[in-house]
Order: C-alpha cells, then structure tokens, then sequence
C-alpha cells in the first residue's frame, strides 16, 4: 500500500471537506426544490471513500454501491460538476439527467452505480467481478451495501457463489446504525454484522468507519487478498450519518445527544488535527483551503444550471435500443 503521509493527510482533508459542503449545498438545492426527488446525504461517513481509494488501484478496481452514491464517484475521479448537474437533472449529467441522484454512473472511472433497489448492487458486483476473473484482468471489484442491505436474501447467495468462485471481491458494509429509521439492534439478533460472513467461510472483520487510516490499510488487506485470487472478504466499517435517511426523514428515531456524541468523532474534525498538530498546515492555510473549495462548489452549480435540461427523444434513445420503438407501436 502506498505510504500514508502529510500529503495524504492534506489530500484527504481537502476531499473530504469538498464532499461535506458538496453536499450540503445539495440540501439547499433541495430545499428550494432546484433538485427533486429523492435525496440521500452522505455526511459523516466520507473517511470510507478516502481509507478505500487510497488503498485501491485506481487504473483498474472497481466500486459498485446503493443509492447513497454522490461522493463515491467523485472519489473515483469523476467530475463533481457532472454529478451536480445529474442531481439538477441536466443532460450534461453522469446519466444525461435521467438517472437522478440515486442513479450515478461513470464507466470511465469504473463506478458502476448508484442502485435504488435495496441489496440490488450485491449480485451486481459479484457478477462484475467473476467478469474480471474470466478475462483474467487483476480487478477487485469493492461491492457496498448498508447495514439494511444485509437482510436481503441475494446477499447469502451471493456469499456462496463468491467463495464457490473465489471472485475477486470486497464486500463491505457501511453500517450507520440505521436502515432508513430502524436500528441494528431492533432488526437483527447480530450487532456485529461483519459475523454473516464467518459462516460462508469468508474472512471478516469489523472496522472503525470514522478513521481513514484504519479502514486504507483493512481494505488494501482484502484487496490484495483477492488480487492474489484468495477469493472474497468481507469488511463491517462502523461509521455514522450526520443527516437523516434522506431529505424527508425527520429522524425521530434518534436523539440529538445522540448525533452529537458521533459529531464529536467527526473524520474531517480528526484529520483536520492531526494535520495542525504537526504543522503541516496553519489554521489560516485551511481557512484558505476551505474558501477556495466552496468557490469550487459555486462553480459546480453554476455549471448544472447552465446546462440544457434533457429533451423527451433522449429519454426514449437511452431505454431503447432499436431507434424505432418498436415496443411502443
């Protein structure tokens, strides 16, 4: 794995800020109803893409997840501009505006989604990654879910088929305590998720979500494993969201010593001290850091908003192939 050091310290920092007020921009947009639809926020879990693509080779592994998907694919390598503009629903968007923000897609960047249906992407990343095995091409494929997604059936059978194959796979569960507004506790008799694995044979761990470090250095573990064609691991990373399930979740479930509690283990609170301890940076040099990076989120919106809106033919063009329709007649 490559070296964690006051670059690393520094780049993450700046990514994670990035994504934290990329996103909060989101749910201004959202509520002066400039993006529809559904919303999912992912504040307070952004060490888990940091930890990861630091560990990952970026030239040629692959990352498939659920519908919590905006800063993965920018962590990815693709244009926060083209995201933002999905999310408006433009067509300069990473699905032409018709995806949405459950749906983000960058083939360039191997991100294969951005899955609305629950548990959905998991046969989806095995199948990628068996795809990887038989072209003989030294993939892994890192296959999210939520803690909800573990109680789907197609996980199991997933589980088996990848030990079955020994595909060169990552499962990993975000665990942010909650599916939608249920908690572990009151859907599973297993708090430790990461356990489900253990009776499928696949090496499992239980990882701390709000520190990149630790989550960089488990992941690089798996990841070499399955390059190495030791077959699937599976990685439980504790982490925590800050906002509700989506925008119309008016998180009842949860106290607010609760949430405060988990703020004051924020990772972009962590990393932003660890680099003023070792005087890597200044407090005025992030202060600068971060005016410059809302500048940059300025431009993103204003980018989406001067896109053209997706016409009526490109919605027909994307969902049929045979340019006659012939489904429709």
């Amino acid at each position: 794995m490559k070296k964690i050091t006051a670059d690393t310290y520094i780049r993450w920092f700046k990514n994670m800020f990035f994504w934290r007020k990329f996103e909060d921009k989101c749910r201004s947009l959202y509520l002066k109803k400039r993006i529809r639809g559904f919303l999912h926020l992912y504040n307070g879990q952004e060490a888990i893409p940091a930890g990861l693509t630091h560990a990952m080779d970026m030239s040629k592994d692959n990352i498939i997840t659920a519908y919590r998907c905006h800063i993965i694919p920018m962590a990815m390598g693709t244009d926060p501009k083209k995201i933002m503009a999905e999310l408006l629903g433009k067509k300069t968007g990473t699905s032409h505006g018709i995806g949405g923000s459950m749906h983000i897609f960058s083939k360039n960047h191997r991100f294969y989604g951005g899955h609305g249906i629950v548990g959905g992407q998991i046969p989806l990343g095995a199948g990628i990654s068996f795809a990887d095995k038989y072209f003989k091409r030294k993939s892994v494929t890192l296959t999210l879910m939520g803690d909800g997604a573990v109680r789907q059936g197609a996980l199991h059978e997933t589980f088996n088929m990848a030990m079955l194959w020994k595909l060169p796979i990552v499962f990993i569960c975000e665990n942010n305590k909650y599916a939608m507004g249920t908690s572990v506790k009151r859907s599973s008799n297993m708090d430790n998720i990461y356990k489900i694995g253990l009776s499928y044979g696949i090496p499992s761990y239980q990882i701390d979500g709000m520190n990149p470090e630790e989550i960089a250095k488990s992941s690089f573990f798996a990841i070499e494993r399955a390059r190495n064609g030791e077959g699937a691991t599976f990685l439980e990373i504790r982490t925590y969201r800050y906002r509700g399930h989506s925008m119309s979740d008016s998180e009842s479930y949860r106290s607010k010593d609760e949430v405060l509690f988990y703020k004051k283990k924020d990772p972009i609170l962590r990393i932003k001290k660890i680099i003023i301890n070792n005087n890597w940076k200044t407090d005025e040099d992030i202060k600068f850091l971060e005016n410059k990076i809302k500048i940059e989120i300025d431009s993103c919106v204003e980018f989406a908003e001067k896109s053209s809106s997706p016409s009526v033919k490109d919605m027909y063009d994307f969902v049929y192939d045979e340019k006659k329709y012939p489904f429709l007649n």
